[in-house]
């Protein structure tokens, strides 16, 4: 065996000046020195280990495929692990290096080439298995079966090596495996099979894949096992049948087809194929795998245009890659019920197909020659360097190689006569797999290959800060329960979601926040549907999630809520403001009065709906921050009035109704403090409530358990309170806050009005007046309404001792900002920072305060805008000073507003705000 023609000029230069600098004074040997100038592995491996030379040239060595270990039995548990390791690697660099001297020299036929390395890899994988579970075992026992036997880590091999098809320079791809579920024995101290195997993988994969001062052995890519890199390292035969039974996808049946386990066969092999086999081989002629290998196809095919990979011979069109597919397809449609193409090698499969006469003797015959050549030219550039490169090279060194092992004059022939090659495979792969056009969805190869591989680099324009989200969801899979039909709806869907999110060119924040979405509805197939069968409803969570990571997390938080997403129509036009009453007395038309627990969750969700067509509204620019916070207050009020009916009717079924009242008149109201008093609510805003009634002691409910009206609405309170604050399966209604009562905390729920104005007039607290400037009741009869109004009018327009007035404000804003503020040198707490919104909030209440007495008109309204609007009109503040409050407070809440909506907090830049920030300063040093 020998290539015979002469180098060339160049190439024996290298060559003979390589040998020289090796073996000085030695006769020249032809064969040596075309192996050197050849390879520069080749050259690499004889510096390191010179004394191989005479061994390459030993005729009996060169036709010796026995196949010895690199560990003997007597190693395998002494061995510690550089030495195992350094062991390993020698072995591989002399192995290899004789099959590169049989391939560049010695014309070895590719098919013997590739079985040797097959060969070799085996018993480098099978004894690195042996000596990583010895080292295990010395430690932690082992798992043992009923007979006391020791249960081995069984080794899958993928792909080529599977096939026994190995490249020269090939990654390995593994799966690993193990019997029984049983604690380990004899060790310093028990541990469970899966820990035990762990172990034993990692010191497997340490083994082979850790680069040494020797090198490496192989790398080892474990991706293809279940649940790809976010599944465990090893499972076992119950686990592994129950995954691919239950989770398989096409692609998965594809890979399985070339698993070999590797190593010595042992009494579990059969056990371990046969819960395979079902599912990559169907009992009947499966034609659908043809559908699934053109996709497969069609990713490559547009992962080798993205890399622009031009003259790659294993995935370029025509390659090795097309061959294999035209093999594998034909025996996942057959193999079933064909027994016979039920193998892992594509050469023996291909002769199978013709004694099947699934193929013609002549077809097999030439896409065998096909792969055998292009497989010989895989192999000639990959010994160049120990190099895994299947892409023809574009330098003169490597081209000049290749063109003398071709037996080619120049690098353009060699290129023809590969191209020769490539179009006759690529005829047969279109009439076997056929290939769908161009204009086929992206989503069938872009965002499909890189949701399969958990890859977000395969797509055409990647936002590599989405990978972590995507390997974070995958990972969250393995541990949800998700079915079969689930798992179908989920890969549909996600190449749609990866296709929107980069058209809308969304952040990895938006990215997470979908994922959390998912996350939620996982084991919810009809929410998934959903989001398949409704382009437009995947669209709003996309857009919606883009704008505003607070929706995102609302709707994560109650996933009922993407039925809203459907219709954009109604999802962008929020209820009009004096609609909200109406509409939920519509809604709860249909809810029977007596269940109190379908009536809390209506109550939720009627919030959620609405507080999110509201957010879409607002994260579009359809609402201004005013107008925003007018619908959110407006749906708050249409809440409380009622889960006030809602209370009424319970305790009036249980107690009867108080003296005087009725439907209509129930003798209760509700006053709204701060935000809401404001017209202010926010998205996450909770709700300053105080309670009063008209009712004295002396009065009694008309019921068969009966009691005096005063405990009525104190049980009426109540109820209120629990309608409101008791976390369901939608969480919360609001956060009811009712510190602001008479004697707060302590003082009774619900007060009579009487009792609370006297309250206020005797013994209310400044800061408890401020309080009141914006406080408006928002539920209840005329008469109370009215009297409230009186009330308040009365209180705020009392006579007050100016500088104490101040200094009560003062210190009041003072200790305040000591606990509150958040801000420093570089972040403005928009709130609670000296020039804040809070010091404009107290500016307000303070000019009310001062300036009632004289002008009434001062207590009209609730809110700080038209308070100051007001003060300006009366002179009590300049008409510049209202405008540049007014401005500041709008600047200072759109910004909350926003930061709300994206969980930011409320601590922005500093430097953005100094004007706003140095106005409301000068201001607040202008009224104190």
């Amino acid at each position: 065996m020998s290539n015979l023609h002469a180098l060339t000029e160049s190439l024996h230069q290298l060559g003979q000046t390589r040998f020289e600098s090796l073996y000085k004074g030695q006769a020249e040997q032809e064969k040596i020195i075309n192996l050197l100038s050849l390879s520069d592995f080749a050259w690499n491996c004889l510096q390191s280990q010179p004394d191989l030379k005479d061994w390459l040239l030993d005729d009996n060595e060169l036709t010796n495929r026995k196949i010895e270990a690199p560990l003997n039995s007597a190693e395998i548990s002494e061995l510690d692990d550089n030495a195992a390791m350094a062991k390993l690697r020698l072995y591989r660099e002399k192995y290899w290096l004789k099959v590169a001297f049989l391939d560049l020299c010695c014309a070895n036929p590719i098919a013997d080439s590739i079985a040797y390395i097959s060969a070799l890899a085996n018993q480098l994988i099978d004894s690195a298995n042996q000596w990583a579970f010895a080292q295990v075992a010395k430690v932690s026992g082992m798992a043992l079966d009923d007979d006391g036997n020791a249960m081995p880590m069984l080794v899958l091999g993928m792909g080529k090596l599977g096939g026994g098809e190995l490249n020269y320079s090939s990654d390995i791809d593994l799966i690993f495996s193990y019997p029984r579920d049983v604690a380990t024995q004899g060790g310093r101290r028990s541990i469970e099979a899966q820990v035990f195997y762990t172990k034993v993988a990692q010191k497997l994969i340490m083994a082979l894949n850790q680069t040494t001062v020797n090198g490496q052995v192989f790398r080892v890519d474990m991706r293809l096992r279940p649940f790809g890199e976010s599944g465990p390292l090893v499972m076992s035969f119950n686990a592994m049948e129950d995954y691919y039974q239950e989770q398989g996808r096409e692609w998965e049946r594809y890979a399985m087809l070339k698993g070999r386990l590797i190593g010595s066969e042992n009494r579990y092999w059969d056990e371990f194929y046969e819960l395979l086999r079902p599912f990559v081989y169907r009992r009947y002629i499966d034609f659908s795998v043809i559908e699934s290998l053109r996709k497969m196809k069609q990713m490559i095919a547009q992962e080798v245009r993205r890399k622009r990979l031009t003259n790659n011979i294993k995935l370029g069109a025509g390659g090795i890659r097309e061959v294999e597919f035209i093999v594998q397809a034909l025996q996942m449609v057959r193999g079933g019920r064909e027994a016979n193409l039920q193998t892992q090698s594509l050469l023996v499969a291909l002769k199978e197909l013709v004694n099947n006469q699934v193929m013609s003797n002549k077809e097999a015959e030439l896409l065998t020659q096909n792969y055998l050549d292009l497989r010989q030219i895989e192999q000639y550039l990959q010994i160049f360097d120990d190099k895994q490169t299947q892409t023809l090279p574009d330098d003169e060194l490597n081209q000049q190689r290749l063109c003398y092992l071709l037996n080619k004059e120049d690098f353009n022939q060699c290129l023809i006569s590969i191209e020769q090659t490539m179009s006759q495979v690529h005829s047969e792969f279109e009439q076997v797999i056929g290939f769908e056009s161009e204009t086929a969805d992206p989503c069938e190869s872009e965002y499909i290959s890189a949701w399969e591989m958990t890859d977000v680099s395969l797509m055409c324009e990647p936002n590599l800060d989405w990978q972590p989200a995507l390997e974070d969801f995958k990972a969250r899979l393995t541990k949800a329960k998700i079915g079969s039909r689930g798992r179908d709806i989920l890969d549909k869907l996600m190449p749609l979601l990866l296709k929107q999110l980069t058209v809308t060119k969304a952040s990895c924040d938006a990215f997470t926040m979908i994922c959390q979405v998912l996350n939620k509805i996982i084991s919810r197939t009809a929410y998934l549907e959903l989001l398949y069968e409704n382009p437009g409803a995947l669209n709003q969570l996309v857009s919606l999630c883009c704008h505003s990571k607070w929706i995102g997390e609302h709707i994560s938080r109650y996933p009922i809520l993407l039925d809203e997403l459907i219709d954009p129509q109604v999802l962008y036009k929020p209820t009009p403001l004096s609609a909200y009453k109406n509409e939920i007395r519509q809604y709860f038309l249909r809810i029977e009065h007596g269940d109190l627990e379908l009536q809390m969750e209506a109550l939720r969700q009627f919030k959620q709906t609405h507080q999110l067509r509201i957010a879409a509204a607002d994260a579009t620019g359809v609402l201004s921050v005013m107008k925003v916070s007018d619908h959110l207050t407006a749906l708050a009020e249409a809440i409380v009035e009622q889960a006030v009916n809602i209370a009424w009717h319970a305790c009036v079924e249980r107690f009867g109704q108080p003296a005087n009242t009725s439907e209509q008149e129930k003798g209760f109201a509700v006053i709204a403090y701060g935000k809401t008093g404001g017209f202010e609510v926010g998205y996450d805003s909770d709700l300053d409530l105080v309670f009063v009634h008209n009712h004295d002691g002396s009065s009694y409910t008309d019921g068969d358990k009966s009691i005096d009206s005063r405990q009525f609405y104190l049980k009426l309170a109540q109820r209120l309170m629990h309608l409101f604050n008791t976390r369901t399966a939608s969480g919360i209604l609001y956060e009811l806050d009712t510190r602001l009562r008479p004697e707060g905390a302590s003082g009774l729920l619900a007060i009579n009005l009487e009792s609370f104005y006297h309250y206020q007039q005797t013994q209310a607290w400044t800061w408890e007046h401020q309080a009141l400037v914006r406080s408006r009741m928002i539920y209840g009869q005329t008469s109370l309404s009215e009297r409230f109004a009186q009330i308040r009018k009365d209180v705020l327009c009392q006579a007050r001792d100016n500088e104490k007035l101040k200094t009560d404000v003062v210190e009041m804003r003072e200790k305040m900002r000591a606990h509150l503020a958040k801000g420093n040198d570089e972040l403005f707490d928009l709130k609670q920072d000296r020039g804040g919104i809070t010091d404009i909030e107290f500016i307000t209440q303070y000019l009310v305060l001062n300036n009632a007495m004289q002008h009434p008109e001062l207590t009209t309204w609730s809110d700080n805008v038209r308070i100051l609007a007001d003060a300006a009109r009366l002179d009590c503040i300049s008409e510049q000073m209202q405008q540049e409050l007014i401005a500041a407070y709008i600047a200072y809440r759109s910004r909350y507003h926003v930061m709300s909506l994206n969980q930011q907090g409320r601590c922005a830049p500093r430097a953005e705000l100094t004007q706003h920030i140095d106005l409301v300063s000068q201001a607040w040093q202008q009224v104190f």
